[in-house]
């Protein structure tokens, strides 16, 4: 209609904007890439280790033989590069594209920090710039052939996870949480924002679990008891792992080497998630 104001929650309309389907709203990919499986890695809040595993399980699955990416759509925060060890990297371009960094152990990683003049060159970007960034990542990035593609996305439920989901064929999140009590509400939030966008949630990932006493081996619950379990059993999800609070883990983060990481508290975590989206694919 000519005196359409786009807004469809206040018009009886219908018009064929309120016919569009999910697929209607998706990025093409980059002519040369085909990326078989895209996994979101989201948090309700910041400060939770989301990051780092998104960078774990992108490490652990090339271990595996995948072929993996990291898409970094944290444009404000990005943390990939200092993990993988590739901050003095920039990212080239040709008439294919632009051509994503590649990490030691052969993961495929994009980031922002990546087209900047140096890593810590601010972006003072408004939300629609920051989102129209994270869609040409997926659309103008050569991925090539990727077997497992995780998307590192910013805390919260605002334009960029929005994008995210709208713009790329998610085939599912993981949710990474810490035990405070305060943490499930905001991951109900996370958990009700995919519902929405229709998007299934394989599992939440509890960070920062627990401290093991190098002495005694007890675990002590430095932030309280878990609730990652009660919080899944309400959204009948499984709980995908319980990590734990280790210095060395952030030693190896800061060197830039988190694939020297021993990830085996995450092998049962990367084979639910496997199992969880060849069973969504039937």
């Amino acid at each position: 209609m000519s005196d359409c104001n786009h807004n469809c929650s206040s018009c009886g309309e219908d018009c064929p904007s309120r016919q569009m389907t999910k697929e209607d709203f998706l990025e093409p990919a980059n002519a040369y890439s085909n990326v078989k499986k895209v996994i979101g890695v989201v948090s309700g809040k910041g400060g939770v280790g989301k990051s780092f595993v998104t960078a774990s399980l992108a490490a652990l699955f090339a271990k595996q033989g995948y072929k993996c990416a990291v898409l970094d759509a944290d444009i404000t925060g990005p943390s990939i590069p200092k993990s993988f060890g590739v901050t003095n990297e920039r990212a080239m371009g040709n008439e294919m594209g632009i051509m994503p960094v590649e990490s030691k152990g052969g993961v495929k990683l994009m980031s922002i920090n990546f087209l900047l003049d140096s890593e810590d060159t601010p972006v003072v970007w408004r939300g629609p710039v920051i989102a129209g960034t994270v869609k040409q990542f997926w659309s103008e990035v050569v991925w090539g052939d990727v077997d497992y593609m995780f998307v590192d996305m910013p805390p919260g439920t605002g334009d960029v996870p929005l994008t995210v989901f709208q713009s790329l064929p998610v085939d599912g999140i993981v949710i990474v949480t810490s035990p405070q009590e305060l943490v499930s509400m905001i991951v109900k939030k996370a958990v009700n924002m995919a519902d929405k966008m229709d998007i299934p949630v394989l599992g939440l990932v509890e960070n920062y679990s627990y401290i093991e006493c190098p002495d005694c081996g007890k675990k002590i619950n430095v932030f309280g008891e878990s609730h990652a379990d009660e919080i899944a059993a309400q959204f009948n999800l499984p709980v995908l792992a319980k990590l734990p609070i280790d210095p060395k883990f952030a030693a190896l983060v800061d060197a830039g080497k988190i694939e020297e990481v021993d990830e085996s508290f995450l092998k049962d975590a990367a084979e639910s998630i496997k199992a969880s989206l060849d069973k969504n694919l039937q």
